[in-house]
């Protein structure tokens, strides 16, 4: 997945996250929104468009949400930024409303949430009155071919951290990609380190099967602290999982029973166990999501009715803002089935 770098190493830059918690917020995440948008090579208008949406979400965070936050990031796959507000408000009764132009309920001008679509390339937003809102909003270039899957991602540092210790990527064949979430050991700069040198072999290796490939990460981290890995590939209605360590898979489905799947126990660099694959069904409208352990597990054994309605592109920002552990690292990446 390309995106800005942080200028040290290479790594693809970590998703900035931006806390809405008093009104001067809405004014940084404006401009944090410009400054990324210009790393990720948004030109003309573009970083400016990019500003106006952030503001325009992140002034709906502090006008009626409780623990409001903005997560800027680069577009998966392709040059351009994503602007990803949760919250934990009261939600929107009347969502088609709030998407008009000119609707407002706090006597301003109303163009908010209308002209966030309006401006969008791609804007997705899912709330539900008592359990909050969570919105996507994606600024590209206009010629940019829209994804041939729905994925959505977040990567977050420890809190206080420059680096971030977990990558995330999709590589392989358009019809049975390959993702990956690694997670180096500890955190800062050693554990980024080590996740950016699985992220580099992972590039040659994508299109092999899941073993070959955790045993390709494995002799390519033999140098480093080690990590933990998880692979997910699609292929022919299926979701194929092989982990090693805290990096886990769940499938969700709004109406039917979700899949857990726990790595077996081991280091990716030091010692791991006979990589093992197993399978689950993966059907139109269920999404798959890889997270590592900065992500408390205990969301998924009994995962809300809102999780589970989320799309791919939505899943990840939710999962962070609500179930993330501020000491470590933290990283979802979902794709739907198709």
């Amino acid at each position: 997945m390309g995106g800005p770098v942080n200028g040290r190493r290479g790594e693809p830059s970590p998703t900035v996250e931006v806390r809405i918690d008093h009104y001067s917020a809405v004014h940084l995440a404006a401009s944090r929104a410009r400054e990324i948008a210009v790393r990720c090579g948004l030109t003309g208008p573009l970083p400016d468009q990019a500003g106006a949406v952030a503001s325009e979400l992140a002034s709906n965070l502090d006008k009626h949400a409780v623990d409001g936050v903005v997560y800027l990031q680069p577009v998966p796959g392709v040059p351009g930024l994503e602007i990803l507000a949760a919250d934990r408000g009261p939600g929107m009764a009347e969502l088609a409303r709030c998407l008009s132009d000119g609707y407002t309920t706090t006597g301003t001008l109303g163009t908010g949430l209308g002209a966030v679509q309006r401006i969008s390339g791609r804007f997705l937003v899912r709330t539900e009155p008592g359990e909050g809102t969570v919105a996507a909003a994606r600024i590209t270039a206009p010629d940019t071919p829209p994804a041939v899957r729905r994925t959505g991602l977040v990567r977050l540092p420890a809190e206080g951290e420059e680096f971030c210790g977990d990558g995330c990527a999709v590589g392989g064949e358009a019809g049975a990609p390959t993702a990956l979430v690694v997670d180096g050991l500890g955190h800062g700069e050693p554990a980024a380190l080590a996740a950016h040198t699985a992220l580099r072999a992972f590039e040659g290796l994508a299109d092999r099967t899941l073993p070959e490939i955790v045993q390709g990460l494995h002799r390519s981290l033999r140098h480093t602290r080690g990590a933990a890995v998880g692979l997910l590939r699609l292929c022919e209605g299926r979701a194929l999982y092989c982990g090693v360590g805290n990096v886990r898979l769940c499938v969700l489905s709004p109406r039917e029973e979700h899949r857990r799947m726990d790595g077996r126990p081991g280091v990716v660099g030091w010692n791991i166990p006979t990589p093992q694959v197993r399978s689950v069904p993966l059907r139109t409208g269920q999404v798959a999501v890889l997270y590592s352990d900065g992500i408390a597990s205990r969301w998924s054994h009994a995962p809300s009715p809102f999780l589970l309605r989320l799309p791919p592109e939505l899943l990840p920002a939710a999962l962070a803002h609500r179930h993330r552990k501020y000491r470590d690292d933290a990283t979802a990446l979902s794709l739907g089935g198709l």
